[in-house]
């Protein structure tokens, strides 16, 4: 008798099969004399839609909402058929006594495993493989500590009643706004919040009245004092009569004070603090960042999991932290990371604690040894990005002596203030050493210095920046940051539940957002679209608001630990969802398409509205059950005879045309003829290996004298 394994992804399955000589291969699995290990494809089963129940909801009709099965229904993934029925046909057989869930260790990962396991109709005992790397030492240390699946039973509840909520709320809300306005709208419990988090943002800006202020700072001795009362002032008079009292004065150094300090690097990363960093440093897009993690956590093996909301690492990992600083010796950080290795870890490192990791400890790299040359160039930035923040942590705090110096000149008082490093500790990456300052050494107090200038400075108040990708997913971590709510237990609320979305869909969120035309991004400064305008003015309030994610996620979290009866919540849901479809029903605003034009739908005659794609822009029947599409424009691989970029196409079939930036337009007919007589002048494969052969057999050719010399 065997144990069947079911991991998430291909990859996953091969190295587990590798890691425990599960050597012969099947068509969809591996095998030994112990274990099958097979894999589903991210999901193999989902929520059906509400086409495929038996009242048939095909056509999108107001009055049949809202659409509330008696029974959720899942069904199998038709794209991933195949591999549904060798998983399901592992699990009925004979020669198999239990199944071990190897997929991610998370909510979502829990419900990948037993969606699959209760549409084949599972009876067999289940284990649990927990880990947090797939490196062969974590996977040889988890099968050796496999847990009973029973102890993840409420985890899958809770995955269930997250993903049967999100349906029941999603579907209805969506197809309610969709039919009453006659217009592709969505909504959402994650993304209309977002939306409303990014126009808050936009309204602050917009209605940011400037101040003007003023500083005031002397040079005495070489050095810059600022003021300290007034530190700044609205009125440049304050400051010129002090001006006039103190210029070409003495001072007399009342107090120099140092004390000595220590600073921390920033905490080991979690999803969104990397992803944000990662923007920061280099652009990357949360989704880039994402995908970048994925390829370095399963592909090559040397980032622990990448989804997680935690930056600290657990107590019984304290014996692996010198194996992963060996990893890092691979790297440019090699000199560094060897000076660590003589230091002793123990658990009061600030970075370890047991309380602040629920499913996945922070990200770090695992013991395996990269190889760099392999790393694509994004690759190598996310991994250093995770090796050098996992370095600076194992590292002494940087310490300082902090010095404050207080100038009195005639009755006014002002500072000096500045840092000399004592001790280099965790800023040794960055090479950063503080220049001691020469003026400060032989001050002493009472000391006198000549004033030799004062200098008014003016300033103006800015309002905050515009949301990047970066700092949006940072918002959607802290929303009650940005949201009024009055009741403090909802904030407080907020912030245990980690905002609204999680580290794993956050980046899809903001990118369905782009897609959807509710936001956009204009030189890195992200707005809200009047399309998402429009959707925030018609969507219920409760759905623009994050306090509905936190309610949800403070039960979904009680009914992971088996303090919330799962039945209730959706049963709460349902309740909900009625209230939002009426809400909806009855109101009497419109909706305005700002991208109608007068061209007429072929199909059914209706206006059609212009919508931007990814490469160029097309014609969109407003009606969302028409679905007509008529390509506008987009940007080809043709090339422009003259300025050599890519020309965009306007147009189908004989009458299209191709235009450049440049000026230079082109018809279908003569873009044709172009490329034809650019292939009969090229010498083809064929005609290439022809001459390599015999010589002979191309006569005249141009190429026969270039080619003739050369030794190949």
């Amino acid at each position: 008798m065997k144990s069947l394994i079911i991991a998430e992804k291909p990859s996953v399955g091969r190295d587990i099969a590798n890691t425990l000589n599960i050597n012969e291969k099947r068509n969809g699995y591996f095998e030994n004399n112990k274990y099958i290990v097979t894999w589903a494809l991210g999901h193999l089963v989902t929520n059906a839609t509400p086409e495929q129940y038996d009242n048939n909801y095909k056509e999108w009709k107001l009055n049949d909402l809202p659409i509330i099965p008696n029974k959720m229904k899942t069904v199998v993934i038709s794209k991933t058929k195949k591999q549904f029925s060798t998983v399901q046909a592992l699990i009925n057989n004979n020669k198999v006594k239990d199944i071990i869930i190897a997929t991610d260790a998370g909510r979502e990962g829990e419900l990948v495993a037993r969606l699959i396991l209760d549409k084949a109709h599972n009876k067999k005992p289940i284990q649990r493989l927990w880990i947090s790397s797939v490196t062969n030492k974590a996977i040889k240390d988890g099968f050796n500590k496999l847990k009973d699946g029973k102890q993840f039973n409420n985890l899958y509840y809770a995955a269930l009643a997250r993903s049967e909520a999100d349906w029941i709320v999603g579907i209805n809300a969506t197809r309610a706004l969709t039919t009453k306005y006659d217009a592709q709208l969505s909504l959402g419990r994650v993304q209309t919040p977002t939306i409303q988090l990014v126009q808050l943002r936009q309204n602050e800006i917009n209605q940011f009245q400037p101040q003007t202020y003023y500083t005031m700072n002397l040079t005495a001795g070489g050095l810059t004092f600022q003021s300290i009362k007034p530190q700044s002032t609205h009125e440049k008079k304050v400051f010129e009569d002090i001006k006039k009292a103190i210029e070409g004065q003495e001072g007399v150094i009342q107090s120099i004070t140092k004390s000595h300090k220590k600073s921390y690097p920033q905490q080991l990363f979690s999803l969104t603090d990397l992803q944000q960093e990662a923007y920061k440093r280099y652009h990357l897009g949360p989704k880039e960042t994402l995908n970048t993690l994925q390829a370095l956590y399963e592909r090559h093996k040397i980032v622990t999991y990448p989804r997680t909301d935690s930056n600290y690492l657990t107590d019984d990992m304290v014996d692996t932290l010198k194996d992963r600083l060996r990893a890092i010796m691979a790297t440019s950080l090699k000199d560094i990371a060897k000076t660590q290795m003589n230091q002793s870890f123990s658990v009061k490192q600030r970075f370890i604690n047991n309380g602040k990791v629920s499913d996945h400890h922070a990200i770090i790299p695992t013991e395996v040894r990269p190889d760099m040359s392999q790393l694509s160039q994004r690759e190598t930035k996310v991994y250093m990005m995770i090796a050098q923040r996992y370095l600076e942590n194992l590292m002494p705090p940087h310490e300082y002596e902090a010095i404050s110096i207080d100038l009195k000149v005639g009755d006014n008082i002002f500072a000096f203030k500045d840092k000399v490093t004592t001790k280099l500790g965790y800023k040794a990456i960055f090479d950063h050493q503080d220049k001691v300052n020469e003026h400060i050494a032989h001050l002493e107090k009472d000391a006198k210095l000549k004033v030799s200038r004062v200098n008014i400075e003016q300033h103006e108040t800015t309002p905050p920046a515009y949301f990047n990708e970066g700092t949006l997913l940072k918002a959607m971590e802290s929303p009650q940051k940005f949201f009024k709510l009055d009741d403090k237990k909802h904030n407080e609320t907020l912030k245990e539940t980690g905002g609204i979305g999680t580290v794993a869909t956050r980046a899809d969120i903001i990118e369905k957002l782009f897609n959807m035309n509710a936001i956009e991004s204009r030189d890195g400064k992200i707005k809200v679209t009047s399309k998402g305008k429009q959707i925030l003015e018609l969507a219920p309030q409760k759905l623009t608001s994050p306090l509905l994610t936190a309610e949800w996620e403070e039960k979904l979290s009680l009914i992971e630990k088996g303090q919330y009866n799962p039945k209730q919540f959706i049963a709460e849901m349902k309740q909900f969802t009625n209230n939002v479809v009426n809400e909806i029903k009855e109101s009497e605003q419109n909706y305005k398409h700002d991208n109608l034009t007068t061209t007429e739908c072929p199909t059914c005659g209706k206006f059609m509205i212009k919508v931007k794609t990814k490469n160029g822009q097309m014609l969109v029947c407003q009606d969302p059950t028409c679905k007509t599409k008529k390509n506008v424009q987009r940007k080809t691989n043709a090339r422009c005879p003259n300025c050599h970029k890519k020309m965009t196409l306007f147009g189908r079939g004989k009458d299209a045309v191709y235009r450049c930036v440049c000026g230079h337009t082109e018809t279908q007919a003569q873009m044709d003829k172009r490329h034809q007589s650019k292939k009969t002048g090229k010498v083809n494969k064929k005609d290439m290996k022809k001459y390599m052969n015999n010589d002979e057999g191309l006569e005249n050719n141009p190429f026969q004298d270039a080619l003739k010399g050369l030794k190949f």
